[in-house]
C-alpha cells in the first residue's frame, strides 16, 4: 500500500477500491499509510465496495460463510462511524449481478434486497440508521438498452427512498438518497470488431448520465481481449470528457423525466422489481435466498436465455451474429510481465524475516479471540497489520474461526 500511494497525499484524494472479502483489511492498510503521512483516520475519504452478498450471487470471491461475512461488514460500518466518518463503507453492487447474466430488473431487485439485508444487520449490531445510511452507496451496470437502463436508475432512486422511509423509518434526506456509481457493461464487449465497443460504451455511458449517476467508469474497447492499453484507456476517458463537456448532459438532473415512454418504463421496472423483493422477503431475506440458491438460479436462467437469443439470432450483436467480417485486423494488446509475482513473493519473504514475528503472532492471537467473541474485529485487525501481519495471515486467522464457504 505504501508503494501504491507513494507521493500521493491521502488526506487530499478520495480512493475507490473494488474489494469485498478483504475490504476491512484494505481500508486499514490504507489508513495506516495515511497516518504515516501525517493524516488522521478522520482525514481519509474514499469507498470500499465491501458488498459480500453479491459475491455469493455472482462473482465468487468470498472466503467465509454469509453470516460471519456479514459480521465483518457491519463491524466495518461501526468502525468507520467512529473512526473514519468520511469513508463510504459499502458500495452495494448490481454491476456483477448483471455481468453474470441477470436482467436489468433482477439487477435492481437483488441489489436492493442485499441493501436491505445490510441495513438490517447494521441495526441488529446496534447502529442507528442515520448513523450509517448516509454513507451507503450503490454500483450499477450500464448495458445496451439506453431507455431501459435510464428507467432502471430512476426506479432505483424511487424504490430506495421508499424502502428507507417505510421500512426503516428515516426522514433524513441524506439517508433517503441513493448515490450511485455506474460502469459500462464489460460483458457486452466483443472480441470481434473490437472498435465497435467504443460506440457501445458511449451509448451505455449516455444512459448512465441521463439516468442521474454520480460517477462513471467507461471500459476500454479492447477489454474483451486483454487489460486495456494506454491508448484504449485514453479513448474511454475522452468519451466521458466529451459527454461531460460538449454534450450539455449535466445541466439537469433528470432530463428524460416526463417522457411518456421513460415514465412508463420506469413504472414497469419498479413493479417487476418489487415482486422479486417480496419473494425474497418471504424467504427470510437475501442471506436465506442466497443459501437456498434462489437468486443464483434466476441469474443463471436469464444468462442462458440471453445466450440462446444470440445464438439463434433473435438478438443482434453487431460483428458477432450480424454484419460480420471474415477476419479482424491485428491489435496491439497490453501484456503483463509474470515475473512480477516472483518478485512480490521474494519481498514478502524478506518482510517476514525482518519483522517482529513474536509481536505478529501475539496480535493475530488477539484477533482470533475477538472473532470467537463479539468484539469489533477491526481494532485488533489494525494492530496486527501495523505490526506487518500480511493480508493472507489476517484472513487465515479468521478462517480458523469462521471456516470457508462451500456452496
Amino acid at each position: 500500500m505504501r508503494e501504491l500511494f507513494h507521493g500521493i497525499p491521502l488526506k487530499d484524494v478520495s480512493t475507490s477500491m473494488t474489494i469485498n472479502s478483504t475490504a476491512s483489511i484494505l481500508l486499514l492498510l490504507y489508513t495506516l499509510v495515511a497516518e504515516e503521512q501525517g493524516a488522521t483516520a478522520e482525514d481519509v475519504s474514499g469507498t470500499t465496495q465491501n458488498d459480500i452478498l453479491k459475491e455469493y450471487l455472482a462473482r465468487g470471491t468470498y472466503i467465509y460463510p454469509p453470516e460471519p461475512s456479514m459480521r465483518v461488514t457491519t463491524d466495518m460500518f461501526a468502525y468507520c462511524a467512529g473512526e473514519s466518518p468520511r469513508w463510504n463503507t459499502i458500495s452495494i453492487s448490481g454491476y456483477h449481478i448483471r455481468e453474470a447474466g441477470s436482467t436489468a430488473v433482477q439487477e435492481l431487485a437483488f441489489t436492493l434486497s442485499d441493501a436491505i439485508a445490510y441495513v438490517e444487520a447494521a441495526l441488529e449490531a446496534g447502529l442507528s440508521v442515520d448513523e450509517f445510511a448516509p454513507r451507503l452507496s450503490f454500483f450499477f451496470n450500464a448495458h445496451n438498452d439506453l431507455f431501459g437502463e435510464v428507467a432502471k436508475y430512476r426506479a432505483a432512486r424511487r424504490m430506495w427512498a421508499r424502502i428507507m422511509r417505510e421500512r426503516f423509518g428515516t426522514t433524513s434526506e441524506k439517508s433517503l438518497k441513493l448515490r450511485f456509481h455506474t460502469q459500462t457493461a464489460g460483458s457486452s464487449l466483443t472480441a470481434q470488431q473490437a472498435e465497435n465497443n467504443i460506440v457501445r460504451t458511449t451509448v451505455q455511458a449516455l444512459s448512465a448520465v441521463l439516468g442521474g449517476t454520480q460517477s462513471l467508469h467507461t471500459n476500454g474497447y479492447d477489454e474483451a481481449l486483454a487489460l486495456p492499453t494506454e491508448h484504449s484507456a485514453r479513448i474511454a476517458l475522452r468519451t466521458q470528457q466529451i459527454l461531460a463537456s460538449e454534450g450539455g448532459l449535466t445541466d439537469t438532473a433528470d432530463p428524460l423525466g416526463g417522457s411518456y415512454y421513460v415514465e412508463s418504463l420506469t413504472d414497469a421496472v419498479e413493479e417487476e422489481a418489487w415482486r422479486y423483493i417480496e419473494q425474497i422477503d418471504e424467504m427470510g431475506g437475501s442471506v436465506k435466498a442466497i443459501e437456498n440458491g434462489f437468486m443464483q438460479r434466476e441469474i443463471e436462467e436469464s444468462a442462458f436465455r440471453y445466450q440462446r437469443e444470440v445464438e439463434k439470432e433473435g438478438r443482434t450483436i453487431v460483428g458477432v451474429n450480424r454484419h460480420t467480417t471474415a477476419e479482424d485486423p491485428e491489435m496491439e494488446l497490453h501484456t503483463v510481465d509474470e515475473s512480477i509475482r516472483d518478485r512480490q513473493s521474494e519481498k514478502i519473504a524478506k518482510l517476514k524475516e525482518a519483522r517482529d514475528n513474536a509481536g505478529v503472532e501475539e496480535s493475530l492471537s488477539r484477533l482470533k479471540q475477538a472473532a470467537q467473541g463479539e468484539e469489533n474485529l477491526l481494532y485488533p485487525m489494525k494492530d496486527a497489520l501495523a505490526r506487518y501481519a500480511t493480508l493472507g495471515e489476517v484472513s487465515d486467522t479468521l478462517r480458523e474461526v469462521f471456516g470457508e464457504y462451500r456452496p
